[in-house]
């Protein structure tokens, strides 16, 4: 394996987990006006700052989470606390995670999802500041000229969070190791996978641009092969499946030397209902890979076997056959307008 490609391989992060920690809001102020020509000049305090969110913002210019994997905790700035004449205090400096498009935001504890980053300069407060307290100015009353006190900030919050990044492409590839994704991938588009006849040589998801005709284009995610088991973790399990819950449509690839293709094929929608049975609802089609190792009397005899509930194709990315077909039928699978 390359060099270049190992890195790319180590610097490809897909999820992390954060100790968040919002600011405290400042207090309120308690001081009462004090000149030389009035000596009861009743309360002047400010009200506290809030303390800083925390707060994450989408970035079109990253493609992974390594830059926030060794930041296990951050904090953000407390609100400065009011003073007199009535001066507010500073707000708490904000501390922005920058994260790539398709960014997952979700509890630590309870695993519920917060928010979804999908838009470059979208904001979503991951964590909320604490509030500033009151100066003494709000508690003035005909029976109380001169209160002397204020409220306290509000403390900020804490918890554990988990960024998740899930791929947004419009299809993505789904079969077992070695079923051709990567050469696919790498002859449709501009992207360079490792490719090697041995399982998991794709061991981070790959994403290129497909161009189309009318220079229309979209994208297709390769992710490492699939395993009977993964989704109960076996194999690279379901830390890449989540790559392809984004897609608009599902490219299933199954070699023509598989022993059943149809089975093949029934192992693979078999592993993506028991991970999400949601995926079952995109658009399908599915590539007979190696296709140039076949004569017509034997693509005659497979088609026989193949399953009639997706559409098909006999590809060779090898010897380039069938791929306009297979672009064609993908087009229609991610139902993008004709004035896209």
């Amino acid at each position: 394996m390359s060099k270049n490609r190992k890195e790319q391989q180590s610097n490809f992060v897909d999820y992390v987990k954060i100790h968040c920690t919002s600011g405290n809001g400042g207090s309120g102020s308690a001081h009462l006006r004090r000149e030389k020509f009035v000596p009861k000049g009743g309360p002047d305090g400010g009200d506290g700052g809030r303390g800083g969110h925390v707060i994450v913002k989408g970035n079109k210019q990253l493609w992974t989470l390594l830059h926030l994997k060794y930041r296990k905790h951050v904090k953000a700035g407390h609100g400065g606390d009011g003073g007199k004449q009535r001066s507010t205090g500073a707000q708490g400096e904000d501390l922005i995670l920058e994260v790539p498009l398709g960014t997952v935001a979700r509890d630590a504890e309870t695993n519920e999802i917060a928010f979804e980053v999908t838009e470059h300069n979208e904001e979503h407060v991951l964590l909320y500041g604490g509030r500033g307290g009151l100066g003494n100015t709000h508690f003035k009353s005909s029976t109380n000229q001169t209160p002397r006190y204020a409220q306290p900030g509000e403390e900020g919050d804490e918890s554990w969070k988990v960024l998740e990044l899930k791929l947004l492409a419009d299809v993505g590839l789904v079969g077992f190791p070695n079923a051709g994704k990567s050469t696919l991938l790498s002859v449709l588009s501009a992207a360079k996978p490792e490719i090697a006849n041995y399982p998991f040589t794709t061991l981070t998801p790959n994403l290129g641009m497909i161009s189309y005709r009318d220079d229309r284009s979209f994208v297709m995610a390769d992710i490492p092969g699939i395993i009977e088991g993964a989704a109960e973790g076996k194999g690279l399990g379901i830390r890449f499946l989540r790559h392809i819950e984004r897609n608009a449509a599902l490219l299933f690839m199954v070699p023509c030397d598989s022993d059943d293709v149809k089975h093949e094929y029934e192992v693979l929608i078999g592993e993506l209902k028991k991970y999400n049975p949601q995926l079952l609802d995109k658009n399908r089609v599915l590539a007979i890979t190696k296709a140039d190792m076949l004569d017509e009397e034997l693509i005659a005899e497979l088609k026989e076997e193949l399953p009639t509930d997706i559409p098909y194709v006999f590809i060779s990315s090898v010897a380039q056959t069938g791929l306009a077909e297979l672009k064609d039928k993908l087009w229609q699978a991610i139902e993008i307008p004709e004035d896209a």
